[in-house]
């Protein structure tokens, strides 16, 4: 072979194997139209590095009313902002969704519908407006989370045909109170409903800012149901998830805890049910940007202990890479100590450390 042919081919070689170097490094270009020809008004999520996600939910103690809600400032009050803003500008996330409140009955910022209602179970100091104005100079978005109406610790009043419109406006005054400082809602536990119903709900939660994204999540997604989305109107999916195993999504639903049982090999099986594995193959699903969301070091199901949902660095990277590279999102759910408002430092580290393995060089 002569010198020229020797260097013809490896310059051909060469080529051949930074092109796939630039194909496998690239990050896909985020989807800014739906399949049906709409814009989509998620793609910032799939464009972004991930989410990130905590479960603030202070627990008031106290033998009376008035003993809780001194012990709600109490907590409100020592509520470490300073920390807690560093600690998720540190990962490196672009968003962050934050509960308003779950089951307690107490939530974390005012609201005038529900405070009429029950008075003393909102805090003076309001958290989440200080987390949402700090988050808005650093650049980065806040999604609010916030029960169904169905879910009985949603404390609006009676139930009966006024109830909805008394959700609804809860709703809507959250949405005018956060304004553009809120960029989206995550709904929790919801039901099927008409297409009038949804889109009353998405009129409410985009009240103070049409452009913020909504998700509905009827839990179906992580308990083996329909893969597809609550609602054809929503704006990405809710895609709760509660396990991983060798890098993929279980969907099969692993309850109830009795017969929920470890293999030899550390995996976690249920009797008589074969497990289901699941990866998203692109960046929609139903003609939604699609999204998961993903427990770590704390689970979201009481039959999966929460050491099950510790991940290594390299399996979340994987996992996550994955996602991005077929035009999906993910949001990560982290411990927080509701006392004080600090992630866990473990899983904060690895939040820390997926962030800057994501970040180009």
């Amino acid at each position: 072979m002569s010198y020229r042919t020797i260097l013809t081919a490896w310059l051909l070689l060469a080529f051949a194997n930074s092109a796939c170097t630039l194909l496998y490094s690239a990050e896909p270009v985020a989807q800014t139209q739906r399949p049906d020809g709409t814009p989509n008004p998620a793609a910032w999520m799939a464009e972004g590095s991930f989410g990130v996600m905590t479960h603030y939910l202070p627990q008031p103690a106290g033998a009376t009313a008035a003993e809780q809600t001194d012990d709600l400032n109490r907590l409100a009050d020592q509520f470490d902002l300073d920390t807690f803003v560093g600690q998720f500008q540190e990962t490196g996330a672009d968003w962050l969704i934050l509960t308003l409140g779950q089951q307690s009955g107490f939530l974390a910022s005012a609201n005038p519908v529900f405070d009429a209602v029950t008075p003393g179970h909102t805090p003076r100091r309001d958290v989440v407006m200080e987390i949402a104005q700090r988050l808005k100079t650093l650049g980065k978005r806040l999604i609010l989370y916030f029960p169904a109406e169905s879910d009985p610790a949603v404390q609006l009043g009676p139930r009966g045909e006024a109830y909805l419109e008394r959700y609804f406006e809860f709703i809507r005054q959250y949405s005018l109170k956060f304004g553009t400082l809120h960029h989206g809602w995550w709904f929790d536990s919801c039901l099927p409903h008409s297409d009038d119903y949804w889109q009353r709900w998405l009129a409410a939660a985009r009240a103070g800012n049409p452009t913020a994204v909504v998700a509905f999540s009827g839990a179906e997604f992580c308990t083996g149901g329909p893969i597809n989305p609550r609602c054809r109107f929503e704006d990405y999916h809710a895609g709760e998830i509660h396990l991983l195993e060798a890098g993929k999504i279980r969907r099969d639903f692993l309850y109830p805890p009795e017969d929920v049982v470890t293999t030899a090999d550390g995996k976690l099986r249920k009797r008589g049910q074969e497990p289901v594995f699941y990866l998203p193959d692109g960046p929609f699903i139903d003609n939604v940007q699609w999204h998961g969301l993903l427990p770590i070091d704390q689970t979201f199901n009481p039959a999966i202990p929460d050491r099950f949902c510790h991940y290594s660095d390299a399996e979340l990277l994987a996992f996550v890479r994955a996602i991005k590279e077929v035009g999906g999102a993910i949001t990560i759910n982290v411990p927080i100590d509701s006392t004080n408002g600090h992630l866990r430092a473990e899983s904060h580290a690895q939040m820390v450390r997926l962030g800057k393995a994501l970040r180009p060089e």
